[in-house]
């Protein structure tokens, strides 16, 4: 194998071999245990006055941990959403969790489009073009409707925009505005966690969501959806009236 081979397979793969090492040491060590409501609560004191205190730098390592922990596809985003607006309040926090889960879904994104994205340009399967096609058509909304919709994780439209080879303003336009308003939401809800840990008792997310906050939040989901669907409708029927002549 040629020096320019490896160089060239180390320049594709390289970035996502680092992300597989770093996600077995994030578990290994045991360091993503600590992405949980209770580690906020034991701690949650102590937080809030560093961020007080020191508001830049705190902002500054919360978004290296929430990007770095979205990178590298730790789960734990709900839990880093909902510490945003417990340090922050709900609009610090919700514009730090998407600031934080765009910055970490771009890195995955990118990782996988480097390491995948000529794949269909070069050994194009007849049902990967379809689906490729199908998809960069309106890449936008359906990237917006995945996003908007929270049981959707975000690996995996991470690693579907990466290989499917979106445009990049497309994906980081797409994931902003279809991340607001999960973020903010879960952000306002961390907002009142400090009330919630000093009653005391066990929390969980079960015990913090209910449908009167996901429904509105699918629903934003399917109404972004409707667009595509419409074109889709009409450029179907306009087919079938051409097939008629």
């Amino acid at each position: 194998m040629t020096r320019e081979r490896v160089l060239t397979l180390l320049r594709r793969f390289g970035p996502l071999a680092l992300i597989v090492v770093l996600f077995v040491a994030a578990f290994a060590s045991g360091l993503a245990d600590h992405i949980s409501l209770e580690e906020l609560r034991a701690r949650g004191a102590a937080l809030q006055a560093f961020a007080h205190e020191k508001p830049l730098l705190c902002v500054a390592i919360y978004l290296a941990i929430y990007v770095s922990s979205v990178a590298i596809s730790l789960p734990g985003a709900l839990i880093l959403s909902l510490t945003g607006g417990f340090l922050f309040g709900p609009i610090g926090g919700g514009f730090a969790a998407v600031t934080g889960a765009t910055g970490g879904s771009t890195i995955t994104y990118l990782v996988f489009r480097t390491a995948f994205g000529d794949m269909l340009r070069k050994k194009p399967t007849a049902f990967l073009a379809k689906v490729e096609a199908g998809f960069k058509g309106d890449a936008f909304n359906y990237l917006l409707t995945l996003r908007l919709i929270p049981a959707f994780p975000l690996l995996v439209v991470n690693v579907a925009a990466g290989v499917m080879n979106i445009r990049a303003r497309t994906f980081i336009l797409a994931s902003v505005l279809g991340m607001i308003p999960s973020s903010f939401v879960y952000a306002g809800i961390g907002a009142g966690l400090g009330h919630i840990f000093a009653k005391g008792g066990p929390v969980t997310l079960e015990t913090l969501f209910s449908p009167r906050i996901y429904l509105p939040i699918i629903g934003m989901g399917v109404l972004a959806f409707l667009p595509p669907l419409w074109r889709h409708w009409r450029k179907g029927r306009g087919t079938a009236l051409l097939d008629e002549k």
